[in-house]
């Protein structure tokens, strides 16, 4: 179902469900969405379904209807556009709406290969090696996902996430989670103070740290799970509720959290639900014995190299919407969703030593993601179409945190990881009989 997303006026945060085929936007009570807004005329705009598309057009209003920045008389719109009508804005989406990818797209998928390696030649300025972990990195973001890095203590995981931040021209936040961390420390704050102008008291919001494009959460384990359900909100719905009003979150938007995998003393453990939410669990191990003489011969003298900018926010959120628009063929998603199922106990067709060691599988986010991040490399080196090699390259950092081991796979030391590997080398692709 479409719908719009109110991002600017008194109606800031609410979402309209379009489930009618004519909506009236004005300021007269016969309007569907009453504006309560004198740069808005009585009767100013309509958008009407015509053929399952959304068509908006301007009712000869005193002020105008713009899209995307420009006035429009009758316009055919797309998911993603920005309408504005006086001083209210709405952005359009439209779940229904097949997107192919334009010119302009396949340029810019064209340019990647290069691109992408001027992003890792960037961030190679700052932080020495750990190439698959910026990969892994670079294809979560590009997927619009975000992502979870354990690893121990001093593997430059937060410089890590600032050098990519620079380099892709994001705005970047960090938050040190703690135990006494509460949401309103993260969302933001009302705070009273006297108006100027008017003498009287009123409430004004004071944004947090999450209003930005790159929120790095520090050690996530270590906050309440208040606090890490205030997060989880932010990262399914990219969005935050203080109190009763919902303020959107500028796109793009990821959130990059941290964990130590040995020190497990006094924190709080992500719940399963929120641990499906993190795309990808990628591992940052220790550097090779040559990288880590440039590390300490490079980080112990004065002045630090500052990586360029590759790419802008415009061109992360193209990038995303390019992943959105590039086809998978059945053959991939049948082999998908085969190696999903697979990790699955109760699944008829899993192998013996999942029904043995696996206690629970992963879910059918697994194949979502899966299929997004084959997309997200596909386009970071340059291509428009999805593999199963792709599917395997993104099989570990997707299951790693969705497969849970049993008492007998602890017993025998096997980790999820040993499993999925042997999950990639049993499970085949789909041959001519599956489609007989």
């Amino acid at each position: 179902m479409a719908k719009l997303i109110c991002s600017a006026g008194a109606h800031i945060g609410r979402i309209l469900e379009l489930e009618t085929d004519l909506v009236v936007f004005g300021r007269v009570a016969d309007c569907n969405v009453v504006l309560d807004d004198p740069a808005t005329s009585s009767h100013h705009a309509e958008l009407r379904r015509t053929n399952g598309a959304w068509v908006l057009t301007d009712l000869n209003s005193s002020n105008g209807t713009l899209v995307n920045g420009k006035n429009i008389v009758s316009i055919t719109l797309q998911s993603g556009d920005v309408i504005q009508i006086g001083q209210t804005q709405y952005r359009f989406k439209d779940a229904t709406t097949t997107l192919q990818p334009t010119d302009n797209d396949l340029a810019l998928v064209e340019q990647m290969r290069q691109r992408t390696q001027a992003i890792l030649e960037e961030a190679g300025k700052v932080i020495v090696g750990q190439q698959e972990v910026l990969n892994q990195i670079l294809m979560a973001m590009i997927a619009g996902g975000h992502a979870l890095l354990i690893g121990m203590p001093g593997m430059a995981k937060t410089l890590m996430v600032r050098t990519i931040a620079k380099v892709l021209d994001l705005d970047f936040k960090r938050v040190q989670f703690t135990p006494d961390l509460m949401p309103t420390d993260i969302t933001g704050t009302e705070v009273l103070e006297s108006n100027r102008a008017t003498g009287e008291r009123e409430f004004r919001f004071i944004k947090g740290p999450l209003f930005c494009n790159l929120l790095l959460a520090d050690e996530i384990n270590r906050t309440p799970p208040k606090t890490q359900a205030a997060l989880l909100e932010a990262m399914q719905e990219h969005r935050v509720t203080v109190g009763n009003v919902t303020f959107p979150l500028d796109e793009p938007f990821f959130v990059l959290a941290t964990q130590n995998p040995i020190e497990q003393e006094g924190t709080y453990p992500l719940p399963e639900a929120q641990l499906d939410r993190f795309m990808f669990n990628i591992w940052v191990d220790y550097p090779l014995e040559h990288e880590e003489e440039q590390i300490v011969s490079s980080t112990t003298v004065t002045g630090l190299v500052e990586p360029d900018k590759v790419l802008n926010k415009q061109q992360v959120l193209q990038l995303q919407e390019v992943v959105r628009k590039i086809p998978v063929s059945p053959h991939v998603i049948k082999y998908t969703t085969r190696l999903v199922r697979a990790s699955r106990p109760p699944d008829a067709r899993a192998p013996d030593f999942i029904k043995q060691y696996v206690s629970t599988g992963a879910g059918p986010r697994a194949s979502q993601y899966l299929i997004l991040a084959a997309k997200a490399r596909a386009v970071l080196e340059g291509r428009i179409h999805v593999s199963s090699n792709d599917i395997r390259t993104a099989a570990i950092p997707v299951l790693r945190h969705r497969i849970y081991t049993n008492f007998a796979a602890d017993s025998e030391g096997l980790t999820s990881m040993d499993l999925i590997k042997r999950l990639l080398e049993t499970i085949e692709e789909p041959s001519d009989k599956d489609y007989t």
